[in-house]
């Protein structure tokens, strides 16, 4: 690595000019992305539908083109997975990263373009680092190399020429051999399926590497690092890897982790870098470490709008620019990218913590859910599977409430629910098994989590008595009217503030 490593630290000083260019010019970065976006589509089929050709600003743009999500753009979609092309985008799809998350599918597909993998999840990735040596320029992080732990990376064929997966498989196999000199473990082992085999030979082939910084979600990473321990007999990282330097993290919040990090890497230089991406895009990174916001990617295949809260559901919603919007404002993310999703809502809601630079930070989702382990469960995939558990087992359920349950050192995570029950007319882990069950079908990306206990242990269930609900919102002046239980909830203050209602007669 010493003859490339060099060439690598030139490179990054590039990038960090580029970086620069754009947080000075982020306006008119985003108009030249706006219109790269329109020319390049204009005679794809949905541009010839919404007339791109005619389109010569924003403003134009956001009367011809609807907001969309998945369903809404899920026909064209299922075109381009059929083999055609022209549809979203010019370029030939086929790549896509499946993940989960519709209302209605267990899992959606996002195109994946050459462009948005080179401009948007390269890019974007070679950004991060272009951030972190800035700030840290004596880390000596590329001089090692990166531990890469992704998700389910099994890679699928849909057709002859078309193939899905975990976006992280997808971003392996197509990645430069530059990529792949600077990363571990090799292709073979990264894109193995079983998971229990895939970390133990991540374990036996990484742990006499020279291993600088780590990138994967919380998760997967502790349950490897767990194993790494069994294997070694030591309760620091650091021990095995003693030029470890940075921890790369998105996907999910790492504050319910961070302790336990810290516990696992015993050191006061080790750093934690949070990112902002995902199946649809990389949006976001950390410039500053001392910051909680991220310095939003304006050059790389996305244009954004920023839609207030207020206006999500309505059916011609307003959506402001960057020149637009405030500090502390809550707003839901639509974007539009070079893969060919056009005015696309993400789901997540973000807040600007600064407008020079544009930074931000994800503050929830416009819907009620979970997403501590990267399991994206939302609420309408509880309803359904506690409608079927009912079914199966003829219980009756009144109302119900679940939150995470964090991984500790000797436990994996699990989710924690709390059910108001009409009618159990069989023993409750019957009933919390067909749960559990149901989940794994309508949501794969929980099915993952839950697979062998890995991530997700068996969900923990308690009864709450009758009416018990209805005593929590009447203790908190919320009973009646439009007051409902939240069903979901990423965190465990609800759950918290209930339990002592289960208790009660």
């Amino acid at each position: 690595m010493s003859i490339i490593s060099p060439a690598f630290k030139g490179f990054i000083k590039l990038r960090q000019s580029a970086i620069d260019n754009f947080t000075l010019n982020p306006i008119d970065t985003q108009q030249q992305v706006f219109n790269h976006l329109i020319g390049s589509a204009q005679f794809t089929e949905y541009g010839k539908k919404y007339h791109f050709e005619k389109i010569n600003s924003i403003a134009e743009f956001k009367k011809l083109v609807p907001v969309n999500d998945y369903e809404t753009l899920k026909p064209y979609i299922n075109k381009i997975l059929e083999g055609n092309q022209n549809i979203l985008w010019p370029s030939p799809i086929t790549w896509f990263a499946k993940s989960s998350g519709t209302t209605s599918d267990k899992s959606k597909f996002i195109p994946v373009s050459k462009e948005s993998l080179d401009e948007m999840h390269y890019r974007a990735g070679r950004d991060v680092l272009a951030l972190y040596l800035r700030q840290f320029p004596q880390s000596g992080i590329t001089s090692g190399k990166c531990l890469v732990i992704g998700g389910s990376n099994q890679i699928n064929q849909l057709n002859a020429d078309s193939y899905f997966g975990d976006l992280s498989a997808v971003m392996l196999q197509n990645m430069p051999l530059a990529g792949q000199l600077f990363r571990t473990p090799e292709l073979s082992i990264a894109l193995m399926n079983e998971w229990e085999e895939k970390i133990e030979a991540i374990a036996h082939t990484t742990i006499h590497e020279n291993v600088t910084y780590i990138a994967g979600v919380p998760t997967w990473t502790i349950v490897l690092i767990k194993k790494l321990f069994e294997l070694t007999g030591t309760d620091n990282l650091l021990d095995i890897w003693p030029n470890l330097k940075l921890y790369i993290h998105g996907g999910v919040s790492f504050k319910p982790y961070r302790k336990q990090f810290e516990q696992y890497i015993k050191s006061p230089d080790m750093n934690y870098l949070e990112t902002y991406n995902a199946s649809e895009g990389f949006f976001a990174a950390q410039d500053d470490l001392d910051n909680e916001g991220m310095l939003l990617f304006v050059n790389h295949g996305t244009f954004y709008e920023f839609m207030p809260v207020e206006e999500y559901g309505k059916e011609n919603p307003i959506t402001l620019q960057l020149k637009d919007v405030e500090l502390g404002q809550k707003y839901a993310l639509v974007i539009s990218t070079n893969g060919g999703l056009w005015r696309y809502q993400l789901g997540d809601t973000i807040q600007f913590t600064s407008l020079d630079p544009y930074r931000i930070k994800i503050v929830g989702r416009l819907k009620h859910f979970i997403n501590a382990f990267g399991e994206e469960l939302i609420v309408d995939n509880s309803d359904q599977a506690i409608a079927m558990a009912c079914e199966q087992t003829g219980a009756l359920v009144n109302d119900y409430t679940a939150a995470p349950v964090y991984m500790t050192g000797q436990n994996n995570g699990a989710h924690e629910w709390i059910i108001e029950f009409e009618k159990l007319p069989c023993p409750l882990p019957v009933f919390v098994a067909a749960l559990d069950k149901e989940l794994q079908k309508v949501n794969s990306d929980y099915e993952a989590k839950r697979y062998k206990d890995i991530a997700l242990r068996m969900p923990i269930v308690h009864v709450m008595p009758k009416d018990g609900f209805n005593r929590w919102l009447k203790d908190k002046g919320k009973l009646g009217g439009q007051h409902k239980i939240p069903r979901l909830s990423n965190d465990r203050n609800y759950l918290e503030d209930m339990l002592p209602y289960t208790h009660s007669k």
